[in-house]
């Protein structure tokens, strides 16, 4: 199993294995289905409320599991993909029943002074284009977008019902909702 290295007050360096922050099923073709999250998640989520600045110390492989773990605690059934041959999707998060919906995430862990670049939204459009069954792509980051990406004119035409962009401020917003109303 992957590990992830977390920092949670700046004194205390921890190693988890992926059932750390989340708690597997089984393994699919895509990757690995998760069954829920642990204490531990909750932990860092409460962590990341008070101090959104814990945030940059985490690795891109824990990021991955939050946003996983918060696709899990929003209702869907979520699989978290292996960090390489992932064909551009760290996350599929699918809501069946009636209005079903499957979403492919990609998770870009930044620093505050780094932006995702165009490139990266363009490219989940593609592979939002290949995989025909995909209702939405959403890029989750911990810092933030170019300016006036709203209106750039290959992805605006997307934006918010296929694709959704959610910066760090958002991710915030979101994970506190989680914490505050679990599904």
């Amino acid at each position: 199993m992957p590990t992830a290295q977390w920092i949670l007050d700046g004194t205390k360096t921890v190693k988890l294995s992926l059932s750390g922050i989340i708690i597997p099923d089984d393994r699919v073709s895509e990757g690995v289905l998760l069954k829920s999250t642990s204490a531990v998640w909750q932990e860092i989520v409460e962590k990341l409320g008070t101090n959104w600045a814990i945030a940059y110390q985490l690795s891109p492989e824990t990021w991955e599991e939050i946003v996983a773990g918060a696709f899990k605690k929003s209702g869907y059934d979520v699989i978290l993909t292996p960090r390489s041959g992932d064909h551009g999707r760290d996350v599929i998060a699918t809501r069946p029943g009636i209005g079903c919906v499957k979403i492919i995430g990609s998770v870009k862990a930044y620093k505050p002074d780094y932006i995702v670049p165009y490139d990266h939204i363009r490219a989940l459009l593609g592979v939002m284009a290949g995989e025909r069954d995909v209702s939405k792509g959403i890029i989750t980051t911990t810092s933030d977008f170019p300016p006036n990406v709203e209106a750039d004119p290959f992805i605006a035409p997307f934006m918010p019902t296929r694709l959704e962009l959610m910066n760090g401020k958002r991710l915030k917003n979101w994970l506190a909702e989680i914490q505050r109303n679990p599904g």
